[in-house]
């Protein structure tokens, strides 16, 4: 019987006990939903996983998106996949009912989206980004835009991107160099070069709406300048039909280490007259309106690389279940069978890291779905706002944690497996390989660590930051009266305290000292703040398994319950000491980094 690509279980615990997604039925937008009609999305997503995607996991990875100079072409299973999910009504899951979609709240749809991202990977990127898009024109386009480009997305028929990055600009969007000009008829014709756009070219859909960043001739320079049009593949006629193609080429194809399932392309607009593009919203307010794309897309990336990580955890702990090799050191008899894997204690602290940190961190992205979601649908002002608030300050952890943590455990499940790891008869070195673009892609772990350190932390007075810390300490008050969770509960206060000390340090340091070198170490200051958000997860975890226990569960539960506090203990005693060391070298304003001249590498 072929290993389950996730667990089931850990899925309805993160949904129903740790968020209880349930309660979010009582909202109207979701009053015709239930349990049941959750479950029965998930099935339907695990059986077109199973059927369509997983078969073709290998095919996609070994047969990269070729262009012949006219058109990209792509294997055929993988649009017979992508038609499936589109199909079956998974391709827009939180979509509003009129428009085609599931209605979905975002923290379920997360979880139904998990089996096709565990089993399709970046093949899932197409649909994701099309989401993106058409949530954004949604939010703040025109009537007319929506019908014309929204509703074609929802469908499945339009696919969506978001065309930001330059080849002189990279994430520098200051500097980017397209321009538009506006026409008598309203439009703007747009010139310049994009890179890196996924899903920029291919074969899957009839039409591709593509969101662009340019500068309007005479705005401003700066971010306060850049402006953000609808610039379509192919023109659509009054009646909806697709007219001539528009003057946007595809100017080459990029040929990557791994998430070879989505095309990643070089695209030039305007090369003729100029590509024909639709202002959203107000010139120079592009870079508001594309920061509704962008955060999506940061939960987006962050979850991706949490359900990688859970993957080739589950599939390193099947096959170290079944995996038989050597014997206990405790054993002296040469002639007594070998042992499968999984009882050396080694293979156990690889498995327990991985469950560690890929459950902490899709725990911490589906938080990031339900703030979402509650900043939309929550039945107070306040509550929404609150949520917003939070959710805007833990943005660049939930985009940054699972991405640099996800691919550690991939390297443990390559690990585990030993040879056949690194062979890819197996999937494990796939996940690692697809998984290394998402410390990279919507904002690096240093774009990140600055916009936290330096922007997220003191904006509004502090407000998200002093959300958050709230937020942690209700947990530990809840732990504390707890015998076997109190440690930890005292052990997650001094962290926090070292997390405070250390933000009035190197946040004072700035009056003093020069802007560069304080901030030196922002990465480290990442990873602490992360630590200890993801060690208030695992707290988290740890009280309702702790509950669950005391009421005598069924013996595969408790076995269930037990493993989630035996990976909360390996966290907070493995993982979270790590923070006192990057707290040093911070509150110690090392300048190592900053002083390393240019000429003595």
């Amino acid at each position: 019987m072929a290993a389950p690509i996730l667990s089931e279980r850990d899925l309805e615990f993160m949904l129903y006990e740790l968020f209880d997604a349930e309660g979010l039925t009582e909202r109207p937008r979701y009053a015709d939903h239930s349990r049941e009609t959750f479950a029965a999305a998930m099935k339907t997503s695990q059986t077109v996983a199973e059927k369509y995607l997983l078969p073709i996991r290998s095919l996609l990875d070994n047969s990269q998106p070729t262009f012949d100079g006219e058109k990209v072409h792509q294997p055929e299973e993988l649009k017979t996949a992508i038609d499936a999910v589109i199909e079956s009504g998974l391709a827009s899951t939180t979509a509003d009912f009129e428009l085609g979609g599931m209605q979905l709240p975002g923290i379920v749809a997360s979880a139904v989206n998990a089996y096709l991202s565990a089993a399709g990977g970046v093949a899932m990127g197409y649909t994701g980004l099309t989401n993106a898009n058409a949530n954004l024109i949604q939010a703040h386009g025109t009537p007319e835009q929506i019908e014309k480009w929204v509703v074609p997305m929802r469908e499945g028929r339009f696919a969506g991107t978001m065309a930001m990055t330059e080849p002189g600009a990279g994430s520098g969007l200051a500097d980017l160099t397209t321009t538009a000009v506006k026409d008598d008829d309203g439009s703007y014709r747009i010139s310049g070069n994009k890179i890196f756009i996924s899903g920029g070219d291919q074969n899957l859909n009839e039409n591709i709406v593509h969101l662009v960043l340019a500068r309007v001739k005479g705005a401003p320079k700066g971010v306060k300048g850049i402006s953000l049009f609808i610039v379509p593949k192919i023109m659509v006629n009054e009646d909806g039909s697709l007219g001539e193609a528009n003057d946007v080429a595809l100017a080459g194809l990029f040929h990557k280490m791994g998430g070879r399932a989505q095309t990643s392309t070089a695209l030039s607009f305007g090369e003729n007259n100029g590509a024909i593009g639709y202002l959203v919203g107000e010139e120079n307010k592009g870079l508001t309106y594309m920061f509704h794309m962008m955060n999506e897309a940061r939960i987006m990336v962050g979850t991706a690389a949490a359900l990688n990580g859970l993957t080739g955890y589950q599939y390193s702990l099947d096959y170290a279940k079944e995996r038989p090799q050597g014997r206990l050191l405790s054993n002296k008899d040469p002639l007594s069978p070998p042992v499968n894997i999984i009882q050396h204690t080694d293979v156990r602290r690889m498995l327990l890291t991985q469950k560690a940190y890929s459950e902490g961190a899709y725990a911490l992205c589906l938080l990031g779905s339900q703030l979402d979601d509650d900043y939309r649908t929550a039945p107070t002002k306040e509550e929404r706002e609150a949520a917003h608030t939070l959710l805007d300050f833990l943005t660049p952890i939930i985009k940054t944690w699972p991405s640099e943590y996800g691919p550690k455990a991939n390297y443990l499940a390559i690990q585990v497996l030993g040879g056949h790891g690194y062979i890819n008869e197996h999937p494990v070195e796939q996940l690692y390989r697809d998984n290394r673009l998402n410390p990279i892609h919507e904002g690096t772990t240093g774009v990140q660590s600055l916009d936290l350190l330096g922007r997220k932390v003191p904006m509004n007075n502090f407000a998200g930051y002093t959300a958050c810390l709230t937020e942690m300490a209700k947990t530990i008050e809840i732990a504390k009266q707890s015998d076997a969770l109190s440690g930890y509960a005292d052990q997650l206060a001094e962290a926090i305290v070292t997390l405070k000390k250390t933000t009035e340090t190197v946040l004072g340091a700035t009056q003093s000292m020069n802007l560069d070198a304080a901030f030196s170490n922002s990465v480290k200051y990442l990873d602490l703040f992360g630590h200890v958000v993801i060690a208030w997860l695992w707290l988290k975890q740890g009280i309702v398994a702790d509950n669950a226990l005391a009421k005598q569960p069924h013996e595969s539960d408790e076995h269930f319950y037990r493993g989630k506090l035996h990976a909360l203990q390996y966290f907070f005693r493995a993982e979270l000491p790590e923070i006192y060391h990057w707290a040093k070298l911070i509150s110690d304003l090392d300048t190592t980094n900053f002083d390393m001249q240019e000429e003595w590498f």
